[in-house]
């Protein structure tokens, strides 16, 4: 069975949503068509996901504080993508105190902002995690 005809078929028939909305027979739909309510994703499809959302939230971080992330360990960097990754780059962005901390290498006073924050207080062990890595690097 060729496939191809198939998918061109169903992509004109179903068009293309990047964002869910409810389909006319009220299932949580995207992409093309695809019912999450019936079928969801798998954990392959989420690991796609989750590789494009690390790559993004890098870039938004690349572009938005090009004089931060190249400067830090690994393990902050990966502070900084999981929180952007988690808050996006406006949300990440609005740690304005906790930036500048990190900016001058003051990673000690930093971790302690992270946790002065609404976001520790949502996210609980994720914050204490994530803050005593920013502070031992």
């Amino acid at each position: 069975m060729n496939t191809e005809k198939l998918k061109d078929q169903l992509k004109r028939h179903e068009g293309f949503s990047n964002k869910t909305y409810r389909c006319t027979g009220g299932a949580l739909t995207i992409g093309y068509g695809r019912n999450l309510d019936a079928r969801g994703i798998s954990r392959a499809e989420a690991e796609i996901m989750l590789d494009n959302d690390i790559l993004s939230s890098i870039d938004e971080l690349n572009k938005h504080l090009p004089d931060i992330l190249p400067n830090l360990s690994e393990n902050r960097q990966n502070v900084m993508v999981n929180m952007c990754y988690n808050l996006g780059i406006g949300g990440l962005m609005a740690f304005k105190k906790t930036l500048a901390l990190i900016r001058e290498g003051n990673y000690q006073q930093a971790s302690i902002e992270m946790l002065n924050s609404k976001w520790a207080s949502q996210v609980g062990n994720r914050a204490r995690e994530l803050s005593e890595q920013m502070r031992i690097g």
